[in-house]
């Protein structure tokens, strides 16, 4: 439960990424390309073990996995399927303090 952040990179693209996980699991936020200047909206569900598992939408189309623990640390995979050619690669990042 709370705001999360960090940085992803990968192939033809890089940035960095917020979700807010609410009390229920469900994961809502951003990531945002460094490389095209834009924003694509994150939403999933967070279960019990801390497994994530989110779509990337609008514009593009996409999936943003991983995990994050009670270490307050987290990481996974993302990847992108528009624009051609298809985009993936990895992500890590943080519970905030706040």
């Amino acid at each position: 439960i709370g705001t999360w952040s960090g940085t992803y990179t990968g192939s033809n693209d890089k940035g960095d990424w917020n979700i807010v996980v609410a009390s229920d699991g469900d994961v809502t936020g951003t990531m945002h390309s460094d490389t095209v200047n834009e924003n694509y909206a994150i939403n999933g569900h967070l279960d019990r073990t801390g497994q994530l598992v989110a779509e990337l939408t609008m514009p593009v189309k996409g999936t943003f996995n991983g995990n994050l623990n009670i270490q307050k640390t987290g990481n996974g995979t993302w990847n992108n399927n528009i624009p051609s050619p298809a985009r993936s690669g990895t992500w890590t990042g943080e519970k905030d303090d706040k």
